[in-house]
């Protein structure tokens, strides 16, 4: 709570002294450290802008600018900003080490993720619009079960095979399972009670 108390302070000064030499690129770079510590992305990212455009060479306004992107989640524009940053000073350790290190890192990340979402997107997709389940079915017939067995295949993938057997429930909501099915077994209801679904 004192930490947070002791930036919010830090850049109530800062803005004052903003006030007093406003084409001064240190103080806009200075509150932009704290406000990218403070969390507060887009004014940090606004005040490193600023710092850049009045001093285009200076390159740790450069490298603050990419740490407020990356807390912003804009890790390209911030890669683009520590490739900058590294042109400008090429034999500074901590631009190659930590911040460009860590840049590549969370692009390669947010590529694979975004690669893991489009999968499960396009998953959902054809789990909530199955096309075997598009045509005009009479629900009274075995094509339906047939439809929803084949999508229950492609559900269920090449290593886990549907399990024999029947999952039935009653027009109550009661569960019945028979692993010869709902039929065959005098001791069960008539098929007609039930409605037929699926097991993984």
């Amino acid at each position: 709570m004192g930490l947070n108390h002791g930036h919010r302070e830090a850049v109530e000064k800062w803005d004052e002294a903003i006030q007093l030499t406003p084409d001064d690129p240190l103080l806009y770079e200075m509150k932009a450290q704290v406000l990218t510590a403070l969390r507060e992305a887009f004014p940090a990212v606004k005040a490193a802008e600023t710092a850049v455009k009045l001093r285009r060479g200076w390159w740790e306004a450069w490298q603050t600018l990419g740490r407020a992107q990356l807390t912003m989640g804009e890790v390209d524009l911030a890669l683009r900003s520590f490739q900058v940053a590294v042109h400008l000073r090429p034999w500074e350790p901590a631009l190659w080490q930590d911040d460009l290190a860590w840049a590549r890192t969370l692009r390669r990340q947010k590529a694979a993720a975004g690669e893991t979402l489009g999968r499960r997107a396009e998953t959902d997709r054809r789990l909530a619009d199955p096309p075997e389940l598009g045509g005009d079915f009479d629900f009274e017939s075995d094509e339906v079960v047939a439809a929803c067995e084949a999508v229950a295949r492609r559900q269920a993938g090449p290593g886990r095979p549907l399990s024999p057997g029947a999952l039935v429930v009653d027009a109550a909501g009661n569960v019945l399972e028979s692993g010869a099915g709902a039929a065959g077994d005098a001791a069960e209801p008539l098929r007609e009670d039930f409605v037929k679904m699926r097991r993984l």
